[in-house]
């Protein structure tokens, strides 16, 4: 598990294979220094358009802000069992290890 400071780095990160080649799930927030979730994902998937992303937001912000069958969207106020499930169901549809 990796936990950067911003967008741009983590699209960084994401372009060095040694770092990329291990990824099965990107877990982001709604809004982060740079740009804003909707278009950290539409990059995100440019580059990598096989990874599952899992958005993180707030109530009142919607899912039909994010396009694309390898993304969910989920309250930050969910319960930790229920983000984790949704992970764990997103890395398996991935064919990635949960370990």
């Amino acid at each position: 598990m990796r936990r950067v400071g911003d967008a741009a780095e983590a699209l960084c990160l994401v372009e060095q294979p040694q770092f990329s080649a291990g990824l099965g799930l990107i877990i982001s927030g709604q809004h982060m220094q740079g740009i804003g979730g909707p278009a950290f994902v539409a990059e995100l998937h440019l580059r990598m358009p096989a990874l599952p992303v899992l958005v993180l937001g707030s109530n009142g912000e919607v899912a039909e802000d994010y396009a694309g069958e390898l993304v969910r969207f989920l309250p930050r106020t969910a319960e930790t069992k229920d983000l984790l499930a949704l992970a764990s169901q997103m890395l398996s549809q991935n064919g990635s290890k949960t370990s």
